[in-house]
């Protein structure tokens, strides 16, 4: 029942719960790693929102593009008889070690507005913070929000019937 009241049920849902974790971590992720690159300031933050755009409609082709990896790394991790939360905090796990290793290089192109071999060259200094950086925004912020969205809908959905 839990799986059900947290999870989005068709189209409309799924597109409202990816929408709402994209927005909140393209939005909080890229300043910080930003910051963490070049220095926290107004500027930076202003030099980010200019990026944010391109940077949103990336990471959402990436998490079409890792979902059906991720689930099946989460399917060998947990088994079926595990809690909800497992399988949340797993699936979070796999598709930001997923989606964090791809945004690591095409990040860096995006902000840096060119194309070159310093992510690939920085990658495993760079990789490890920004999984970090990802999975805490994704595990603390983002995937609640987007889950307790979908609860109230569920609810109040319930409520109508």
């Amino acid at each position: 029942m839990l799986f059900r009241m947290k999870l989005p049920q068709n189209k409309k849902e799924t597109v409202l719960f990816m929408f709402l974790i994209s927005i909140i971590s393209v939005n909080i992720i890229a300043p910080v790693i930003t910051g963490f690159e070049i220095g926290f300031s107004w500027q930076t933050w202003h030099q980010v929102l200019a990026i944010i755009p391109l940077m949103w409609i990336t990471v959402l082709a990436i998490v079409l593009l890792t979902q059906q990896s991720a689930g099946w790394l989460t399917e060998r991790i947990v088994d079926r008889e595990d809690s909800f939360l497992a399988h949340m905090v797993i699936n979070g796990l796999c598709s930001v070690l997923l989606i964090s290793m791809f945004m690591t290089v095409l990040g860096t192109w995006i902000g840096g507005q060119q194309i070159s071999w310093t992510p690939f060259q920085q990658f495993f200094v760079k990789w490890p913070r920004n999984f970090a950086i990802a999975l805490a925004v994704e595990l603390l912020i983002a995937q609640p929000i987007a889950r307790q969205t979908m609860q109230l809908i569920h609810n109040r959905q319930k409520t109508e019937d």
